[in-house]
């Protein structure tokens, strides 16, 4: 191996960077399975799926009264209701599982007490009120985490409330610290202070670079302190070198002294890269390779051996762990839609943030407060003061970041239909990449995607839309919806839409007529939902009217939601993609078979980020992993479909 005399050449310090980082870029920690309570700092090397729902049983949301809400119908201010407890009402608090036949909770508040035995209420009930359903927070199957995730604390009581009691995780960066000096003693040798009267010097530097290397995810090993003699400094780094260290630090003795042999020593028998960086404090940095192993020369002086340490180990051991440094800061951004607030209280409403050309758009996470998935999912956090209703969508506020900056430029924002594939790629385009980049998802529906894109407030909108004058999939949508804007249409998959049955068919749905029977409740999409658009058409060809459907005014956003509603027996049937049956065990009835499509503004095609997404999509991996959810076919994911002039 040549060596390079390079002692005190400096290097500034963008250079020092680039030249050191060559040494360890690409390179990734093995795997290894730890128990989730000791998961807290560690990096998943593998996607996480939930093992059970969260909830696991119907419970109570509100202090209260367990109810039939069918016997409450007819309770008004002038004509008030009176139930018997024991046997109309139960007392019931927040928690406490649901009583059997029983289908709403009326709050406290709400309720007036006659006598012992009696009860009034003076407004009627609706079934599922104030009732947390079988995984309302977190649905067996669904992904808690992609690879490359830095597990929180309420990370982790996502993942034990989910049944993962163990993880894939990367293993910690493994790191050696030579203390040298004669001058230097060990905090553990100081048994009286006037040992420091004599030219001694606890050595704090060892302690503080520990905490840091804890702090980036590693593992801390601390050498005993080293005297400054050649023979014994080449010894403890060969020593090092022999190690199943990931990273060496040796601490002083890497300036220009007389006594200063580590950069000779290193020389010797490894290879300088840089001696001296033009920064300061840190300028005596050494930087090099000894035995493979990347080693950093830290300076003596407390302020410069952490600035050193941040510039170079921190994101060494930060990359062996597939994560990348974190910037606490604020940052200006635009809802992606109305985040309305009750007056009279300070909302921390969390959000996924992505740029969209000029603007940070903030998307808003499911509100609620027994949800800790929204936690776990969010990039950012927007404050809204007591005395504001909330924030519009043309309006501009502050979100504290969660997450680095990096992340945010890395964020591709989809806007529109849910499809459990975007899981899938959320997870393949953050490790493929290389970039780490996030997928941002708000799930409004095939036609609030449309309109995101007219505004200009999302990257890509995912939509199935019928046309049902032509059996035509979204061509006829964008040219009615989006005419004056140059877009590409890219297909993703091929999907089974049908319905949703419990597990054995109890109600022995078949087909679309049998929703106008009235022992059969439905689970609808939302308004503007291509199942929704859907499921209306296929009502109309049946000769049914939504007024004939039991439960046409129950919506939920996305597919799991529909099979969750089933599988809770909040409803006897959703409509809903194949997959989503397959998931919770369900048994699905096969209607139609649908185009799912991403709409791209061809601005953005050349894009780095929308690259990798299309490129992901293409992927062999990403069709296997979509094809094994069962009910897609995603041979055709990539394929560009047309583009649309204005």
């Amino acid at each position: 191996m040549v060596k390079r005399n390079v002692y005190l050449a400096m290097k500034d310090l963008r250079e020092a960077k680039e030249i050191f980082s060559g040494v360890w870029r690409g390179k990734k920690t093995l795997p290894e399975r730890i128990n989730t309570e000791d998961a807290l700092g560690r990096v998943t090397a593998c996607p996480v799926y939930a093992g059970v729902s969260a909830p696991a049983y119907h419970s109570a949301a509100m202090d209260g009264i367990a109810v039939r809400a069918e016997m409450t119908y007819d309770a008004t201010e002038q004509l008030p209701k009176v139930l018997t407890t024991g046997e109309d009402a139960v007392w019931i608090n927040t928690g406490q599982a649901l009583p059997e036949g029983y289908n709403a909770v009326i709050m406290v508040e709400k309720i007036h007490e006659l006598d012992e035995g009696h009860l009034e209420i003076r407004s009627p009930a609706y079934p599922w009120q104030n009732i947390r359903k079988v995984g309302e927070d977190i649905v067996a199957t669904q992904l808690l985490f992609p690879q490359n995730y830095l597990i929180r604390p309420y990370d982790m009581g996502a993942l034990v409330a989910a049944g993962v009691f163990t993880v894939m995780v990367r293993r910690q960066p493994r790191v050696i610290i030579i203390p040298t000096g004669a001058e230097i003693i060990s905090p553990k040798d100081v048994t009286d202070f006037r040992q420091l009267r004599n030219n001694r010097i606890i050595d704090s530097n060892s302690i503080t670079l520990a905490g840091l290397i804890r702090e980036a995810g590693g593992a801390p090993r601390i050498f005993p302190i080293t005297p400054d003699e050649e023979e014994a400094i080449r010894d403890a780094l060969l020593k090092a070198a022999d190690s199943d260290a990931d990273l060496i630090l040796i601490n002083a003795g890497s300036s220009a002294g007389s006594k200063d042999y580590t950069a000779n020593i290193l020389a010797d028998i490894g290879e300088v890269l840089v001696h001296g960086v033009a920064m300061m404090p840190g300028k005596p940095t050494i930087l090099g390779i000894i035995g493979g192993k990347p080693i950093i020369g830290i300076p003596g002086y407390p302020v410069s051996a952490i600035l050193s340490f941040e510039q170079f180990a921190k994101p060494l051991l930060l990359n062996l762990q597939g994560l990348k440094p974190r910037k606490s800061r604020t940052i200006t951004v635009r809802p992606s839609r109305n985040i309305p607030s009750k007056l009279g209280t300070e909302e921390f409403v969390r959000v996924n943030i992505g740029r969209v050309g000029d603007l940070s758009i903030a998307t808003p996470l499911p509100r609620s407060a027994g949800s800790i998935t929204t936690l776990t999912r969010a990039e950012g956090i927007i404050r809204i003061p007591p005395l504001s209703e909330g924030i519009g969508q043309e309006e501009e506020t502050i979100a504290e970041l969660l997450v680095d900056d990096d992340d945010l430029i890395n964020t591709v924002v989809i806007i529109g239909s849910h499809d459990i594939t975007l899981d899938v790629l959320a997870d393949e385009v953050r490790n493929a990449s290389g970039r780490n980049i996030r997928i941002s998802s708000g799930n409004v529906g095939s036609m609030g995607g449309l309109i995101a894109i007219r505004k200009g407030i999302c990257h890509i909108a995912g939509l199935h839309l019928l046309d049902t004058e032509t059996g035509e999939y979204n061509v006829p949508y964008l040219r009615r919806y989006l005419k004056g804007i140059r877009i590409s249409l890219f297909h993703l998959v091929l999907r089974e839409q049908g319905l949703i049955v419990q597990k054995g068919n109890p109600k022995g749905i078949k087909r679309i007529m049998d929703l106008a029977r009235n022992d059969i409740s439905f689970v609808n999409r939302q308004a503007g939902s291509g199942t929704r658009i859907l499921l209306d058409y296929n009502l109309v060809r049946s000769g049914l009217s939504p007024e004939a459907v039991k439960g046409y005014g129950h919506e939920e956003f996305t597919h799991m939601s529909v099979a969750v509603d089933v599988l809770s027996g909040a409803a006897d049937c959703g409509m809903a993609i194949y997959a989503a049956a397959r998931a919770l065990d369900l048994d699905f009835i096969p209607l139609d078979r649908e185009q799912y499509d991403l709409v791209i503004p061809t601005a953005y095609l050349q894009d780095p980020n929308i690259q990798a997404v299309l490129e992901t999509i293409r992927s062999r991996k990403f069709r296997d992993r979509a094809a094994a959810l069962g009910g897609y076919d995603p041979s055709r994911s990539g394929e560009l479909v047309m583009e649309l002039e204005p």
